[in-house]
């Protein structure tokens, strides 16, 4: 087998990928991070928000003494760009099985003024030692095999620098939610999909909050266009993800005022519901 062969043959692993690669941490001072927001997870121009609150839960993962975020709520407050930012994170509260924290990212402008783009506050806890014990009447979404999906590769080219996410990320999306990119949406708000990295990592608590915001806007399949840019995002991780694709199903019930809402359930290959979201995100009319 040739070199490039094997190479793109061997999958990546949690630790050791471009998801972690880019949203590395380094610590200058107690709480204070530099990092940098890699080009690679933007549509058009904006940075992903997904990425953006893995990047913050990845600073607050190290600053807490607990490993693994719980509830992570962010307000996005200005536009984040490619490039050099810093964390500042504060602990909260810290108790035997919660700790709870906040955290802010800045970057500065054109004028060289420093820019705060999102704040979060968060609860931190230990995945592997919450109970087995699961009572629910939530049911994985009901998605076509994989081979019956389509993918971004599977349609017209895109416009060169259009959506830099779509390359690093394995999507496969429901027919059933597809008809906005055949000029005929459904006006049902939803969106479902399998859902991976695209170098074979494994899902991690981590790669699940970028799992909540990945996906197409559900405003496309309500017949609109364009932007749709977050302004707050809560997630709930669950439980640490089997291996294997994840499938994501987002639902948007309201659209009133220019805003809508958009909910979020992330299942496992062992058929659990592993990570939650509810969103407000702001929409162009007309």
């Amino acid at each position: 087998m040739p070199e490039a062969a094997s190479a793109a043959a061997v999958r990546a692993t949690i630790g050791d990928s471009e998801f972690d690669r880019d949203t590395a941490v380094t610590p200058r001072a107690p709480g204070v991070y530099d990092l940098d927001l890699s080009a690679g997870w933007t549509i058009i121009n904006a940075v992903n928000g997904g990425y953006l609150l893995a990047v913050l839960g990845r600073a607050l993962g190290d600053a807490l003494p607990h490993p693994d975020p719980f509830t992570i709520s962010a307000h996005y407050l200005t536009a984040s760009r490619p490039g050099p930012a810093v964390v500042r994170t504060e602990t909260v509260r810290t108790g035997r099985t919660l700790s709870t924290g906040q955290a802010s990212l800045f970057q500065y402008d054109d004028e060289g003024n420093e820019v705060e783009r999102i704040r979060v506050l968060a609860s931190y806890g230990d995945l592997g030692a919450l109970p087995d014990d699961v009572r629910t009447s939530a049911k994985p979404p009901a998605i076509p095999p994989m081979d019956q999906c389509f993918g971004p590769e599977d349609g017209p080219a895109p416009v060169d620098g259009s959506s830099a996410i779509a390359d690093r990320l394995m999507l496969k999306l429901d027919p059933a939610t597809l008809g906005w990119a055949l000029g005929q949406p459904s006006g049902r708000g939803e969106m479902r999909a399998w859902f991976g990295l695209a170098d074979g990592r494994d899902a991690d608590p981590l790669s699940l909050l970028l799992a909540v915001d990945a996906l197409p806007p559900t405003a496309f399949e309500l017949g609109l266009k364009g932007w749709v840019p977050t302004v707050e995002l809560t997630a709930h991780v669950r439980c640490r993800p089997a291996p294997g694709p994840l499938r994501v199903a987002i639902t948007t019930r309201n659209l009133a005022g220019g805003f809508l809402e958009e909910d979020a359930e992330v299942w496992d290959s062992a058929d659990r519901l592993v990570a939650q979201s509810r969103q407000l995100a702001r929409v162009r009319l007309g």
